[in-house]
């Protein structure tokens, strides 16, 4: 039985639904740290594209597959190419998935499937073929799964993405159980609401946006994510195994009905 090593030095990486947002700034962030990443892409190509050119721009090698999560089991052919083409995976960012559907009664069986293939079922079969090829390679490796406060505290109106989230997570505390063995380590990384296009917040500067109901008074950047997720890529979080990170300026402490709900500062009061 092998311990994680402490000198763990990851060269290649895969990062998920890297064309914008908190995957984007995560292959930029692996990339300055010497790390080849692997960009996927769901629509947006010319996005991807501009993630490999900053991938490269940092010194790093890039290439360029599109992933959706949704047609599970096969999308873990995609892993495996993008594994051949870098020449091994040491570190998997499983940060692709889509938004939550509507309120519990109104969410339509198609809208649950939909919603749990692409942030669960396909999250697994990523993580379970780069994970192997980890165990093969016999250098350990860097699982990091991108959740969600909602893997922690359920939101009313998602239904389907706080369970796909919050299942998530579970997967991620399991197989630190089981591959600890290996070298392996998995954490979660569980923003609150950052500036990215998925809370249509794109190029916007979350300085400038005024949140009452997040203790920082504002939303996150994306690479305030980034720079906790190549934290635990790297050889300084050797120790650090079935975590989960909540990076959201405070909000979890303002109860589930925070963040984005309070309109006003009146709870600063008392």
């Amino acid at each position: 039985m092998s311990n994680t090593r402490t000198d763990f030095t990851p060269k290649t990486a895969i990062v998920t639904g890297s064309d914008s947002g908190i995957g984007r700034s995560t292959a930029v962030a692996l990339a300055h740290m010497g790390v080849d990443v692997g960009v996927t892409w769901h629509s947006d190509e010319e996005g991807a594209e501009k993630t490999a050119g900053l991938v490269r721009d940092a010194g790093a090698r890039a290439v360029v597959a599109q992933l959706d999560t949704t047609t599970a089991p096969e999308c873990g052919d995609v892993i495996d190419a993008m594994a051949e083409q870098l020449g091994g995976v040491d570190v998997f960012v499983n940060n692709a998935g889509i938004n939550g559907g509507p309120r519990f009664f109104d969410t339509d069986w198609e809208t649950w499937r939909t919603t749990v293939c692409a942030d669960l079922d396909g999250a697994f079969v990523c993580i379970q073929r780069a994970a192997r090829r980890m165990v093969d390679a016999g250098r350990g490796g860097r699982i990091i799964a991108v959740t969600s406060v909602h893997e922690h505290q359920p939101r009313v109106g998602s239904a389907a993405y706080d369970a796909a989230k919050h299942g998530l997570g579970g997967l991620i505390k399991t197989i630190a159980l089981e591959l600890g063995e290996y070298g392996i380590t998995a954490n979660a990384v569980a923003p609150g609401e950052i500036a990215t296009p998925m809370n249509d917040e794109t190029d916007v500067d979350p300085m400038g946006i005024h949140r009452p109901g997040i203790p920082l008074g504002r939303p996150g950047d994306a690479r305030e994510i980034a720079d906790v997720i190549a934290f635990l890529a790297s050889s300084k979080s050797s120790y650090v195994t079935g975590a989960s990170w909540v990076v959201d300026g405070g909000m979890l402490q303002m109860g589930p009905q925070g963040g984005s709900h309070l309109t006003a500062d009146d709870w600063r009061r008392g």
